[in-house]
């Protein structure tokens, strides 16, 4: 899933940079955590091959935050956002360790502004424009002491930082909400999470080493002149525990980019990664496919918008049956198998069946793949 965040990541980044300097200078207000800034991150994250272009990463504070939303909204998305009983899982794996913490037992409260914010949805790409979890808390801790208004800021960079925030925090009570948010992530990461990170960064290990040898010798190669001709030639193609079929995705120039896919459990099931890889990378094709094949009533009504999960879908398999087509079936029951359909004799025909598209759409498709695919 594409980010409908309007800020670029670069001009982001630039902004967080600058965040520890201006809040070191802050006294008092709303920090990470009940005792202010957290501490950074031990164990943050892994990277492999990291001179190539799309090097496989790992970052535990992406993970705890959308760890976070998993653990409270509703997952009604027909591509799950997250994986099929995570919060079943977590709750058990909690139980065991008899541990309770501040996410827990501020549940209720903080499931409630859901509905009455849709924005908080959003809000899960965030962590995906700080490096570090020291680096989210201090932006957090900016943006309350600023109460979200980017005019309180001592810098043009600071301000990008602000106005990130307030689209998906617009109001006191949206930003009484992150403070509790964060307060209760901080806790969670303290008394749980970070062990829990830990451990499954050890037991996943060979998937990591299975996938990077896929993903370096023979599959990104493959996908090469498609990443180059829509702008996305390098990036961050990060794995993440929550996740399932819908990624999250920043795109800001060719090099400037972030995939965060599913992070897949065992060695043999690697390949799934780049399953989800494919569908989010495909994700802006697919989303001018929608756009250039709706009118303005499509859109109003909701069409557009319930049209582009099955065009994100469809455009990816059409890519990998162009670039890597030993991969079309198993995208199609990786796809079929995350909305609870079986994939019958022929994956590919089956997934055509649950995700329908005009046949306008399908020849936009082939159309713009043709485009990208015979450049140079």
């Amino acid at each position: 899933m594409k980010t409908p965040i309007l800020a670029t990541r670069a001009v982001a980044l630039v902004a967080f940079a600058v965040v520890p300097a201006l809040t070191a200078c802050a006294s008092g207000g709303a920090g990470a955590g009940s005792g202010g800034s957290p501490a950074p991150d031990t164990a943050a994250s892994r990277t492999t091959t990291a001179n190539q272009p799309w090097a496989i990463k790992t970052r535990e504070h992406v993970d705890l935050w959308l760890h976070g939303f998993a653990m409270l909204q509703d997952d009604t998305a027909r591509v799950p956002f997250f994986r099929r009983g995570y919060r079943d899982q977590m709750v058990v794996l909690k139980n065991r360790a008899n541990v309770t913490t501040l996410l827990d037992a501020n549940r209720e409260k903080l499931r409630g502004r859901f509905a009455a914010n849709r924005q908080l949805e959003q809000a899960q790409f965030l962590a995906l424009y700080t490096a570090n979890w020291e680096e989210l808390g201090q932006a957090v801790q900016l943006f309350l002491q600023a109460e979200g208004d980017p005019s309180r800021a001592n810098s043009q960079e600071a301000a990008v930082a602000i106005a990130l925030f307030a689209q998906s925090f617009p109001t006191a009570p949206d930003r009484d909400w992150l403070r509790l948010f964060m307060q209760s992530l901080q806790e969670e990461k303290d008394r749980y999470y970070h062990n829990y990170w830990v451990q499954q960064q050890r037991e996943r290990g060979a998937v990591i080493a299975t996938l990077d040898d896929l993903w370096q010798k023979t599959y990104r190669p493959k996908m090469q002149r498609f990443l180059n001709n829509t702008q996305q030639s390098t990036g961050s193609f990060v794995l993440s525990l929550p996740l399932d079929g819908e990624g999250r995705t920043i795109t800001a120039g060719k090099r400037e980019n972030i995939v965060v896919v599913t992070f897949p459990e065992t060695a043999s099931a690697a390949v799934e990664a780049i399953y989800v890889f494919a569908h989010e990378t495909a994700g802006g094709l697919a989303a001018t496919t929608v756009n250039d094949n709706t009118s303005p009533s499509d859109k109003r009504s909701g069409l557009a918008a319930r049209l582009q999960s099955a065009a994100a879908v469809r455009t990816g398999l059409a890519l990998l049956e162009r670039t890597a087509p030993d991969l079309a079936d198993g995208y199609a029951r990786y796809y079929l198998r995350a909305i609870g359909a079986a994939s019958g004799a022929s994956p590919r025909a089956s997934l055509a069946v649950a995700f329908p598209l005009p046949d306008t759409m399908l020849a936009a498709i082939s159309r713009q793949l043709d485009v990208v695919l015979g450049g140079i």
